[in-house]
């Protein structure tokens, strides 16, 4: 019998360093891409799931046609409710894209091109992430749609140390979770112990 995954790259996605999200954001703004840097943008800050991203609707970004600093979205995993902040880089490619594309409350985020009453997919997604990762010369059998997701909240527990923080942050319902997604190891704790001196 075949193996499956023969020549795959298999385990955890990598996080997008911060020096590759500005590279790729850069080559979209220059690019002109109002919605991949939309979508981009909106992947990093959200740290949603493929599934819950491709299908978000304006009305979970916008009150009144105006953009949220903060949106919520039930997580399709799970049921619960997610918070995210939109920083000033989503909000601006956000407002372009919603304006260009003569959104409505109603409208899928990122309409499908393929079905106008669909949303983009989470397989296309995937697709537009390769890309996005090959443009800045990185190999595409190491991220995915779930690097997207991790890529904030390593940088957010490295500067804070608060796991919770970060548990909230990506709906996990259990702390045991967010450690093994964060690949926190015991040598990791060790350092933190012994920079508190009591």
């Amino acid at each position: 019998m075949p193996v499956w995954n023969k020549g795959q790259i298999v385990g955890q996605k990598l996080p997008l360093k911060p020096k590759e999200v500005w590279g790729i954001r850069t080559r979209l703004e220059v690019a002109s891409n109002l919605r991949e840097l939309a979508l981009f943008n909106l992947a990093i800050d959200s740290k949603l799931r493929a599934c819950d991203l491709t299908s978000i609707k304006v009305s979970n970004l916008t009150i009144s046609g105006v953009l949220r600093d903060r949106a919520t979205v039930i997580q399709r995993k799970t049921g619960r409710p997610v918070q995210f902040e939109l920083s000033e880089h989503t909000r601006s490619a956000l407002e372009k894209w919603i304006v260009e594309r003569e959104l409505t409350s109603a409208d899928h985020l990122f309409p499908s091109r393929m079905c106008s009453k669909l949303h983009l997919s989470a397989r296309q997604y995937g697709r537009i992430v390769d890309r996005w990762v090959t443009s800045i010369g990185l190999d595409r059998r190491r991220y995915g749609t779930h690097s997207m997701r991790r890529t904030k909240a390593p940088q957010i527990y490295k500067k804070t140390g608060n796991l919770r923080a970060v548990q909230l942050l990506l709906g996990h319902t259990k702390l045991e979770s967010t450690v093994r997604y964060l690949g926190i190891e015991v040598d990791d704790a060790l350092v933190m112990s012994e920079q508190v001196d009591l």
